[in-house]
Formats: structure tokens, C-alpha cells, sequence
């Protein structure tokens, strides 16, 4: 299986036209939050609708800046990752959107008890299976994918305790634009790819003995 992931849309979708040849052979692509800048149901709509002439198989998390109506719309669209698992050719999908409490009060921001709990209601999903695939919104805390420009990790805490504790294959994150590119916690492989105006994807692939192979990509 290949599967295609980027986030921090924006509404941006230009570089959907750049990537025909990524998508040739794409079996599903999942957007990893912030489908909107501050929109809502019609917004996110809009955005969903592009990704799916790329790919018809699609998953979605919200992130901060997508209003909260966006939640409940992606769940009746059948495509929702936020507190949800699903296992696709053997491998479990889950995840969390939004972010972490920030200083800007944007419309989707948990604590850090609910981001625990929101993942663990999406792993109780697929917590048999492996490999699996956890897309986070928020990145994980103190890593190379959550610091801003200063340099301060502002990443969630609880995403890196879940991480710690249930050790899934890969992470993918999105939320801090500056902070694209790789890094690890213990076993598992978390990857921001940036804001898909600039150019990142990330490309997961499923190879020999069941594993994941997860790189960052840039057109």
C-alpha cells in the first residue's frame, strides 16, 4: 500500500496539479489537519473535493484553525481520523487533530488530557494490529518537528507520552510550518512535512515483514 499524507492545507491546494505522477499509484491519501485557514464545513468541503480528484480514497484530521463544525463534518463524510481508527491492508490508521493549548485561542485546541484520550479512543480501534500509523496534528514535544523559529519546542506532551507508551510505527504531524522534517522516539518515526504550500508530502509504504517505511518528500 502506498499512502500519501500532507497537511497545514490552508486552502492552497495548487500543488495537487504538481503531483500527478506522486499520485499515479496513490491507494489513499490523509490530509493531517488545517484543511482551512479559520474555515468551516464549506471550506473544508472545498478542500476535500480537490484532494479527491488526486485520489478518491481519502482520511481527515482537523487542526486548530479549522472551526469545530469541522469534527462532526468529517465524520458523516466517512473520512474522519479525530478519535477514530481504521485498519486498511493491514495497517491501523488513528489519530488527533486539532492542537495543543496555544497563546492564540485559535478555534480547535484541546488540553493535553484530551489529546491523550482522543488518541487512545482512535487506537482502541486498531490496537491489535501492526503495523501502525498514528497522524497527529500537534507533533509530539521536544522534537526536530515542533519548535518554532526561536528554537522552543511548543509540540504536545501528551502525543509524546502516547508515543512512548503504545510505540507505533510512524508519526505524522503537522501545526508548526517552521519546524518540517524527521526525527525519532524510540522505535517510532515522526515526520512534519510542513505547509503543503511549500512543497512537502510524506510517502508511507508497506514493505516486506509488515513494516512501514516513511519518508519526507518536496516537490
Amino acid at each position: 500500500m502506498k499512502i500519501i499524507s500532507f497537511g497545514d492545507v490552508h486552502m492552497a491546494t495548487r500543488n495537487l496539479d504538481r503531483m500527478g505522477e506522486v499520485m499515479r499509484d496513490c491507494d489513499l491519501v490523509i490530509v493531517s489537519g488545517d484543511l482551512t485557514n479559520f474555515g468551516g464545513v464549506e471550506d473544508a468541503r472545498k478542500v476535500i473535493a480537490d484532494v479527491r480528484r488526486a485520489c478518491p480514497a481519502v482520511l481527515a484530521l482537523p487542526g486548530n484553525l479549522d472551526q469545530r463544525e469541522v469534527i462532526p463534518f468529517l465524520e458523516a463524510d466517512g473520512i474522519a481520523l479525530h478519535g477514530k481508527g481504521r485498519v486498511l491492508d493491514g495497517v491501523g490508521i488513528f489519530g488527533c487533530g486539532g492542537s495543543n493549548i496555544s497563546p492564540f485561542a485559535t478555534p480547535t485546541e484541546f488540553t493535553e488530557d484530551e489529546i491523550y484520550a482522543t488518541l487512545r479512543a482512535g487506537y482502541d480501534f486498531v490496537r491489535d494490529v501492526r503495523p501502525l500509523l498514528m497522524i497527529c496534528h500537534p507533533p509530539p514535544f521536544d522534537t526536530r518537528c515542533d519548535r518554532i523559529r526561536s528554537g522552543k519546542p511548543v509540540g504536545s506532551t501528551a502525543a509524546r507520552q502516547f508515543i512512548e507508551e503504545v510505540k507505533p510505527d510512524v508519526c505524522i504531524s503537522g501545526h508548526i510550518h517552521e519546524s518540517a522534517g524527521v526525527d525519532t522516539i524510540g522505535p517510532t518515526r515522526i515526520l512534519n512535512a510542513g505547509p503543503f504550500k511549500g512543497g512537502g508530502y510524506i510517502v508511507v509504504r508497506t514493505i516486506d515483514d509488515g513494516r512501514l517505511d516513511a519518508r519526507l518528500e518536496f516537490l
